[in-house]
């Protein structure tokens, strides 16, 4: 996809260099050599108006016509003097404008030192703009005197990018007919992305070591409908302070006078009247508290099976998750059912790439605090989250009750848990999770949960877990797939301002100088220099769930979610089948896809999305595929197909 960029130079980089001359006025180059006496002046005349150009220029200097000829850089066929004539007009439109504002030239002038008085950084011409080549593929005599920029710390303001390569006024006539062509002169394609192997990021965007605050960590609350996981995380926040005495008293009272005086605790997260009359949650809620190790994001994820789409878009931004089951009975079985969420959650929170679960199984005052019922859920469930991929390790089990405050912040009261049970209580066995490894040194990536629109200030605030890189006020994002820039206001985490928020923050990024309109949920904030990929077209490395009970086959009609952002999707090809046992072909083109099978697909995407193969970037590489309101295929992004046209 396209998007916005500043062509021309990043003439605030060249701040320390004198544009105050005359035309007779000799201007030294930042790095003179001595002149030897193969050091000639080569010159090319216009064939329109006979001015003596530069040899490193590519176009006149006064009219603007290209060159017919460059060596090493253009064909003087047919085809190239064709292309010439039939665009030589607008960039002469665009080059002679520069030449009025300045009414001054010279050919001893490099292209990158000379101004443009009246037109700053944030303009864009209007009158065809010439797509160029990068920077490493203009000839050595140019480039020898371009003036190199000084400081990356401050923003990131650049020169303009078009999928990572520079524009400027020497060009490929190629990139021009292809810029032509998209129709849309101010956008830059971010089809091919920069590597972030060349990224260098900044001392203030590494964490100091000396700072002794709390590591965040985004715990996913999932499990099957009722299993009370809206109360258990109603109950630690207010058992953390994060709710007051006065509020939770405003709750139990809202709650008697509906006839649901159990849901008080529910109702602190379920702040809709929809969800409240209703009784369950239909959106993820994002809560705080604070525990001995850790500042605590909790994500109640929805459990009724009409909003599992709200829980993936909200639980991909989990470190973590508790599972939470339903210890009656019946309940149980109705979560491990063939149509339960217990068995989808499960699956989708480990494809999300979370590999630590607190299994907390509430409701255990329902069975008379059981231990034979608590380990006939343990040997079933535990089955089922070997089967998933959980590791016994990583696996923590407790048995406790949100209504009667047993065993979540401190050890069971009542004897008849106490008794038999001598483990950890939750708090404590949320403090036993070992943090994550953040990716600090690698370019800003932020997908976009949700976005708050203010029509009074003209301003969008994009909210979301930073996945990479680092933020703070001032720095210039880039918004795709849109492709607009904006700028960094303010930054909130926890409702809160913030100077720097860093990779694993849950943040509120307010910005500035961009159309609202434009940013979108399912969207991805990026470095302006490493814009992310955005197709509609990927090869996929799937695993078939058992939910599956219509094969899939070349044409099937799928929905694709890919972190925060969802899109129909349709199955254009199944390239083969993998061994599950080594991940090897075991079948090339089959005719269709069964429950349990490990395959190689192609989707192709109503819509295009962000999206990174899963080797350069995990969080932007896990898909779900989804039909007939169950998930059917998780898997990771192998390929990013560039669409043909």
């Amino acid at each position: 996809m396209p998007r916005k960029g500043n062509y021309g130079f990043d003439y605030d980089d060249y701040d320390d260099y004198d544009y105050d001359y005359d035309v007779g006025d000799q201007v030294e180059a930042p790095e003179p050599k001595k002149k030897t006496s193969s050091d000639k002046v080569r010159v090319w005349s216009c064939p329109i108006c006979t001015y003596d150009n530069d040899e490193s220029m590519t176009a006149c200097d006064i009219c603007g016509v290209i060159r017919s000829s460059v060596p090493g850089k253009f064909k003087d066929d047919k085809g190239t003097a064709n292309l010439i004539n039939s665009r030589s007009q607008n960039a002469s439109a665009g080059i002679s404008e520069t030449v009025k504002s300045s009414d001054k030239s010279s050919a001893s002038i490099p292209k990158g030192k000379q101004g443009r008085p009246g037109v700053d950084e944030g303009n864009h011409n209007k009158n065809g703009v010439v797509d160029t080549q990068s920077s490493d593929e203009i000839s050595d005599s140019t480039s020898s005197l371009m003036p190199k920029a000084k400081d990356k710390s401050v923003g990131y303001i650049s020169s303009s990018i078009n999928g990572g390569k520079s524009l400027g006024l020497t060009s490929n006539l190629n990139d021009m007919s292809l810029s032509d062509k998209s129709g849309n002169s101010n956008k830059a394609s971010a089809k091919r992305p920069k590597s972030s192997a060349h990224y260098q990021p900044d001392k203030w965007m590494l964490p100091d070591k000396s700072e002794n605050g709390l590591t965040q960590l985004n715990l996913a609350i999932v499990g099957h409908v009722d299993s009370g996981k809206s109360t258990l995380s109603g109950r630690l926040l207010h058992l953390s302070g994060r709710i007051t005495q006065k509020e939770m008293h405003k709750y139990e009272k809202e709650a008697k006078l509906q006839g649901k005086g159990s849901f008080a605790y529910a109702w602190a997260l379920d702040e809709s009247p929809e969800e409240r009359e209703r009784g369950i949650t239909m959106t993820v809620a994002v809560a705080y508290f604070d525990s001995k190790k850790y500042h605590v994001v909790v994500l109640d994820s929805p459990g009724h099976k009409d909003f599992v789409p709200n829980m993936i878009s909200g639980a991909t931004q989990a470190d973590a998750a508790i599972l939470v089951i339903d210890a009656s009975i019946g309940g149980f079985e109705a979560g491990m059912d063939s149509k339960g969420q217990t068995r989808e959650h499960a699956r989708l929170i480990r494809s999300f790439g979370v590999d630590q679960i607190i299994v907390a199984v509430n409701k255990m005052d329902s069975v008379e605090y059981s231990k034979d019922r608590f380990d006939l859920i343990g040997m079933q469930l535990g089955t089922f989250l070997r089967s998933c991929g959980f590791k016994d390790s990583l696996v923590s089990w407790i048995p406790l009750s949100a209504v009667e405050n047993q065993n979540l912040v401190a050890a069971p009261s009542d004897v008849r848990l106490s008794s038999w049970y001598h483990g950890s209580y939750l708090l404590d066995a949320i403090d036993s999770l070992q943090p994550l490894k953040r990716d600090f040194s690698k370019p800003l990536l932020m997908p976009i949960c949700d976005v708050v629109k203010s029509s009074s200030q003209g301003q969008v605030s994009a909210c979301g877990k930073l996945e990479a890189g680092a933020l703070r006020s001032g720095l210039k994002v880039l918004v795709m797939p849109s492709g607009d820039v904006g700028t960094v206001r303010t930054l909130e985490r926890d409702s809160q301002i913030c100077a720097v928020a860093r990779a694993g923050d849950n943040v509120t990024v307010s910005l500035q100088g961009i159309d609202g309109s434009n940013v979108m949920a399912g969207g991805v904030l990026c470095h302006p220099d490493f814009p992310v990929a955005v197709a509609k077209h990927f090869e996929l490395k799937v695993l078939v769930l058992d939910f599956l009970t219509i094969p899939i086959v070349i044409g099937s009609q799928l929905e694709f979610h890919i972190h925060h952002a969802k899109e129909a999707a349709r199955v254009v090809k199944i390239i083969s089948v993998l061994d599950p046992k080594t991940g090897k072909v075991s079948k090339k083109a089959p005719r269709c896809l069964t429950s349990k099978q490990s395959a190689i697909i192609e989707v192709a995407l109503d819509g295009p999305v962000c999206a990174e193969e899963f080797t350069n970037c995990r969080a932007l590489g896990r898909a779900f595929l989804r039909t007939l309101g169950k998930t059917v295929a998780v898997g990771i992004v192998t390929r990013i197909i560039e669409d043909q046209e």
